[in-house]
């Protein structure tokens, strides 16, 4: 007897439930698929499991009851995605001839080409393989085993568990997303019916039932009212720079000017060991975009150079992470202090910021391959430097929740007027309709309350994210010694990069620093994107060379046409002083160093004064 049940098919494109029986054929079912997911003439297939095994194959003449595919089960959809023509199959031609995309509040890749390649993050890939169990010791007073046996008292427990974290010091406030993930996938099903949907505000297409909006809208294509939840799990749970130098550089535009700046943070991402299954997000440069920048605000500009920095960026093995935003307001110049703006009677972040925010995590999503879409989330982090109570500059990090970049997404959260800590969900309109957006609040009687979120605090879409040092400093781009190459898009402060600072900044150079000199992420996208050098072509090769810290390679690099000619071009500029950069093998021809008594620099020439401060030898 032919049994009526319902199948879920789950896609990059959604997931939708087909009506079927277990008498059908498997032919059939497939041709259901087709029809009602609309796929072109492309290859595609269908898997029973969600790692893409179990293939349903399109010929089988067999009844859907021989795969044992009961009512309530899923399959999944895998069709062929976009070709991804990322920054890493780009050759040396590529670079020169590429029409970059600009975009003036983000990135200028599109933000498909991540989820559609459906590459994790090899932080990603790497945690999803750890069991992530916190592992403890014998209890002395309440273990009474053997030291190879487990009892309740020490058995190892489950990275989210909500009474270890508590206890921490400091306590850990939201679980890591990979915990998080692993609390979905556990028990008898090992997380067959979990799916992870991005959130949607919008009128779901294609209902031909009524007219379109404003004229008609029914249940089945009407998103659903949204109530905030503070989110209790964060896709990144730390921020580390590298090392204060490349932070006190971005500084040093507001204590030159009292001007605010924004700049993009380039790094990694890796295992935060201090969270279980964490991630820490490394900053190991900053890229300040154009700007226009005030006392209290800021405008970014179109930047055409934006493509090229990301290319060179993943070329020497990093990637946008994150941006950092200044609110600084000096108090004392003598004591240098500076104002305490943001705190619990203010706001911490502002809806603008947070709109901002939401906006750079959308662009950059994480792939995640328990979403229909391929994507959930954001890695994507925001710094604010600011006053803390003691009135000396703190960095304080944060994201926004996925509730948050889901209303950011749909274009319904917006800024108010006068209260920079609350934000305003807007109201239907003829072109726009707006689900009910609510959150919880507690009256003067300590009733807890539901409210309509206009307008609504933002904190309640908030995820702190401890920003810090490391004790020992780290320098994945440590530059040449002396004064360091300018950073771009500040002419303003008079530290402009052309021809001339380059030369000044070669010439600089020890002869022993050739691969630390090259090593500077400003200094590379210059020669990247300079049209008065001949490199354009040649710096796959370095870029390698960097990525590794492979010296010998760097130094057969310099060997190369176009250098040389760089050197000619240097030399008649500086009238025959500058100091050809030697090989390994001229390195033993150099005089002996000798270490300045002022600033103890070790020089590697016999000048008579010292190639850092100016002062001399004796």
């Amino acid at each position: 007897m032919s049994k009526p049940i319902v199948v879920r098919v789950q896609s990059r494109h959604g997931t939708k439930r087909i009506s079927t029986s277990t008498n059908e054929s498997v032919k059939k079912f497939l041709e259901k698929i087709e029809q009602e997911f609309k796929l072109p003439s492309r290859s595609w297939n269908v898997y029973q499991e969600r790692n893409n095994t179990k293939k349903i194959s399109k010929t089988s003449r067999q009844f859907l009851k021989s795969l044992n595919i009961r009512h309530g089960d899923m399959v999944y959809l895998v069709d062929a995605a976009p070709t991804d023509n990322g920054v890493d199959g780009m050759g040396d031609e590529t670079m020169d001839s590429m029409q970059p995309e600009t975009s003036q509040n983000g990135p200028s890749t599109s933000t498909n080409d991540v989820p559609n390649s459906a590459v994790e993050d090899p932080i990603d890939i790497f945690l999803a393989k750890q069991d992530g169990l916190i592992h403890r010791d014998k209890d002395p007073q309440l273990c009474h085993h053997g030291p190879k046996s487990k009892c309740v008292h020490c058995f190892p427990l489950e990275p989210y568990d909500e009474t270890y974290l508590k206890n921490r010091e400091p306590p850990i406030k939201h679980v890591s997303f990979h915990a998080y993930m692993k609390k979905l996938t556990q028990g008898h099903t090992k997380g067959k019916f979990a799916v992870l949907e991005d959130i949607t505000c919008k009128i779901k297409p294609g209902c031909k039932e009524h007219p379109p909006w404003p004229d008609g809208i029914c249940t089945k294509c009407q998103p659903s009212a949204i109530t905030l939840k503070r989110q209790d799990y964060r896709h990144v749970d730390n921020i580390m720079f590298e090392n204060p130098f490349l932070v006190e550089r971005f500084l040093n535009y507001w204590r030159k000017t009292g001007k605010q700046r924004m700049g993009y943070l380039y790094g990694r991402y890796e295992h935060h060991k201090d969270v279980p299954l964490g991630i820490r997000a490394v900053v190991s440069a900053i890229y300040e975009p154009p700007q226009i920048s005030g006392d209290e605000s800021l405008q970014l500009l179109d930047d055409p150079r934006a493509t090229y920095v990301d290319e060179v960026a993943n070329k020497v093995g990093v990637q946008k992470i994150g941006w950092i935003l200044t609110d600084l307001v000096a108090e004392d110049l003598k004591l240098g202090t500076v104002r305490h703006l943001r705190h619990r009677d203010t706001y911490y972040v502002s809806a603008e910021e947070c709109i901002m925010a939401a906006d750079f995590q959308n662009r950059h999503p994480s792939v995640c391959k328990l979403s229909p879409t391929n994507k959930f989330g954001s890695k994507f982090v925001t710094v604010i430097v600011t006053g803390h109570s003691e009135k000396q500059i703190s960095f304080d990090g944060w994201q926004v929740s996925n509730q948050c970049m889901a209303l950011v997404q749909d274009d319904i959260l917006v800024p108010t007027k006068d209260e920079p800590g609350l934000g305003y969900v807007r109201e239907s309109s003829s072109k726009q309709y707006v689900p009910d957006v609510f959150y919880t609040d507690k009256d003067s009687y300590g009733n807890e309350v539901t409210l309509l979120a206009r307008p609504m605090p933002i904190e309640y879409v908030l995820i702190e994210v401890p920003a810090a040092f490391p004790k020992d400093h780290q320098y994945t781009f440590p530059g040449g010694n002396g004064d360091p190459f300018p950073i771009a898009n500040r002419e303003e402060l008079g530290e402009i990069q052309d021809f001339h600072s380059f030369a000044q900044y070669v010439n600089r150079q020890p002869r022993s620093n050739f691969l630390n000199a090259l090593s500077d992420l400003h200094l590379l996208i210059f020669m990247a994107t300079s049209d008065m050098l001949p490199l354009k072509r040649s710096l796959n090769m370095l870029f390698e060379a960097i990525k590794a810290s492979d010296e010998d390679k760097v130094w057969e690099w310099g060997k190369n046409e176009e250098w040389a000619t760089v050197e000619e071009m240097i030399k008649s500029q500086d009238g025959g002083e500058f100091m050809t950069l030697p090989g390994p093998q001229q390195e033993t021809k150099v005089a002996t160093q000798w270490t300045c008594n002022h600033c103890t620099f070790i020089n590697e020439s016999a000048s008579n004064s010292c190639e850092m401060c100016g002062l001399p030898h004796s």
